[in-house]
């Protein structure tokens, strides 16, 4: 029976393949990502193993108990972070979720901090009520009289002193003012939800009952304190309850010893206790309070303590302006030339704001005292991203336009906060657990011993093929070349369209795949053999051989590419880019076991060289020239 039409002009077949490789190094040559000299175009996406980079492991809780998050808070808190990282300008970044806890960031090319891209970004606008020396010294200036010897006199001269510094640092006094006078904000920036203030008005007794009476304490927390308290001891315990403003370590020295059991508090105890607590007890300090676990002052609706500049600690009101207030944030250059966060408010967070500011510029009910006004005597509004005030600027005017976020910002920290800011809070905390830079250098040795790995797996099936099918074996050569060239600019394009960047395991995919393109020939070769054994001539049994032998090569490479898929799925990170190479590689390997293998089997059939035993590697399927033409007829006989 003469074989199919079709499968008698190769000529198609291979102009088909031909053409996909023009189109194909078309576009990794001219495509619009392609850009610098003809070596730059042809260099795939690698990856972090192959190029060094960074990976970072976070780890999440959603609260001081430790509880886990839920998945649905993980995948979004890991959607903001792409985001975040990806706003560096390196869309080739990888972040995927690790567990029912951690987030892992592995960002490839360069070496960065990105312990950043991790913090919770949650923004609160507290008034400063009180200020006091988070310092931990125990002798102070004097004060000269104030009415309330411990807060103000201790407390007065150092955050002015160094809390002042600071936002003089990046918007002294003036600019710190500048938001009214800049009529779109200097110095107080953003957003916070909270409603009514209570206990701001009162700065000293009420700010003890609010937060024991606002809000019932978690059960979890209430056992931490009572632990701290077994900790401390029931007298220091005692003492620190009792106080209602900063105790005075220089007036009265013999305080130091009865609190000097909370300056050895770790930041997690310190985090447990109540607001009042945490500031008027002077042993309590700067550096306990700034190592605080994240969303320790989570709870907008609370008031809080936390420091500035390392020395100046503040009680402040409950948030009036928070995050989800602010519809955009951007990084700009004030009119000193200075980098500031521009913030610009949604229509009901313009609101708060305004009233804010209001409240803040005419010290309403008096809930600002002497320690904690401004140079001007204003009181002054804390921009607090998560557990640190950014800034603390006096508040000028009342405020009713865009504002914005001064502080010791340049270039790179601007953008990073304005990234956080416009890309929002993350729904979970995190806290970071390692970070780990690859040298360029490790990652060179890791594609020098991926590309040795391949080259070699390659080399001994082409002497395989040679050894075992003789001229044979440049088919298989030939079409192992072909498909090599087919997955690297495949690769080239996919990483400039898709991003996708190649790994070791991508590298070790391909090799594996080296493996199914072998069997492939292995079939059509054995199938072949067959139909020369029952009697065909090379030419009738190329073709025949070919419709036996394609359902077999097509089951056993849908098989392979089903598990890739099945693989990729289910799988994350560098076990993924082994999945999609190996998915890869083995569609087309198919292309070309129809494009090429089959077409130039059909031309060599026709060739005189390809009808001697010797030289095709059909071996004692072919019969002897010298046979008879019978002999051939029964080979199996023969061979036996």
């Amino acid at each position: 029976m003469a074989p199919p039409q079709g499968q008698m002009r190769p000529g198609r077949q291979l102009a088909v393949l031909g053409f996909i490789f023009v189109v194909l190094y078309s576009l990794v040559f001219f495509s619009g990502g392609a850009s610098g000299g003809w070596k730059d175009r042809l260099e795939p996406r690698l990856g972090l193993d192959l190029i060094g980079g960074t990976r970072l492991t976070l780890e999440a809780t959603n609260s001081l108990d430790g509880r886990p998050p839920t998945s649905a808070n993980l995948e979004e808190a890991r959607q903001i972070i792409e985001s975040r990282v990806n706003a560096y300008g390196v869309a080739e970044a990888e972040v995927v979720t690790e567990g029912n806890r951690n987030i892992v960031i592995s960002l490839p090319g360069e070496n960065r901090d990105l312990t950043d891209v991790g913090s919770a970004a949650e923004l609160r606008f507290r008034k400063v009520l009180k200020a006091a020396d988070g310092s931990g010294a125990v002798a102070a200036p004097a004060p000269s009289d104030s009415a309330s010897p411990a807060p103000s006199g201790s407390a007065s001269p150092t955050p002015s002193g160094s809390a002042s510094p600071k936002a003089s640092g990046s918007a002294s006094p003036k600019v710190t003012g500048s938001p009214s006078a800049g009529g779109q904000g200097g110095g107080a920036p953003a957003p916070s939800v909270s409603a009514t203030p209570s206990g701001s008005a009162s700065p000293s007794a009420p700010a003890a009952s609010p937060s024991a009476s606002e809000a019932p304490v978690p059960q979890s927390i209430e056992e931490q304190r009572k632990a701290v308290e077994k900790k401390v001891g029931a007298a220091a315990w005692a003492a620190a309850s009792g106080l209602q403003a900063p105790a005075d370590l220089a007036t009265n020295p013999a305080l130091a010893e009865t609190f000097k059991p909370f300056g050895a508090l770790s930041p997690q105890e310190v985090a447990v206790l109540t607001p009042q607590m945490q500031f008027n007890v002077p042993t309590i300090t700067c550096a306990q309070l700034d190592k605080r676990p994240p969303a320790s002052i989570k709870d907008e609706k609370q008031q809080a303590v936390a420091c500035e500049g390392g020395a100046a600690k503040y009680l402040l009101d409950q948030a009036k302006v928070v995050g989800t207030d602010v519809k955009d944030a951007n990084a700009v250059l004030d009119q000193a030339s200075t980098w500031v966060v521009s913030l610009n408010f949604t229509g009901d967070g313009q609101s708060k704001w305004t009233e804010l500011t209001r409240e803040a510029f005419n010290n309403t009910g008096g809930g600002c005292d002497q320690t904690a006004l401004g140079q001007d005597g204003k009181c002054r509004v804390a921009v607090v991203l998560d557990n640190e005030i950014v800034s603390s600027p006096e508040i000028q005017g009342v405020l009713t336009g865009d504002s914005q976020i001064t502080g010791s910002f340049d270039n790179t920290s601007a953008n990073a906060l304005a990234s956080q800011l416009r890309y929002g809070a993350l729904p979970v905390t995190f806290v970071p657990q390692e970070q780990q830079n690859v040298t360029a250098t490790l990652g060179d040795s890791h594609l020098r011993a991926g590309l040795l790995a391949a080259g070699i797996g390659m080399l001994l099936v082409i002497i395989y093929s040679f050894f075992y099918y003789r001229l044979l074996g440049s088919v298989i050569f030939l079409s192992l070349v072909l498909s090599a060239l087919l997955v690297f600019g495949a690769l080239v394009v996919l990483g400039r369209s898709i991003g996708f960047t190649l790994t070791l395991a991508g590298i070790a995919g391909m090799i594996v795949s080296l493996g199914v393109a072998a069997d492939s020939f292995v079939i059509y070769f054995e199938r072949l053999k067959d139909e020369i054994r029952e009697g065909r001539s090379p030419r009738s049994a190329v073709p025949r051989a070919w419709i036996r032998a394609r359902r077999t090569i097509i089951s056993a490479n849908a098989i392979t590419l089903m598990s890739a898929v099945v693989l990729y799925i289910v799988s994350v990170g560098t076990v993924k880019g082994f999945a999609f190479a190996l998915g890869l590689a083995t569609v087309l390997d198919l292309v070309v076991v129809f494009l090429f293998r089959h077409p130039i089997m059909t031309m060599f059939a026709r060739t005189p060289a390809f009808l001697s035993p010797r030289v095709s590697g059909l071996g004692r399927a072919l019969p002897p020239r010298s046979a008879e033409p019978g002999t051939a007829r029964n080979p199996r006989v023969k061979e036996a």
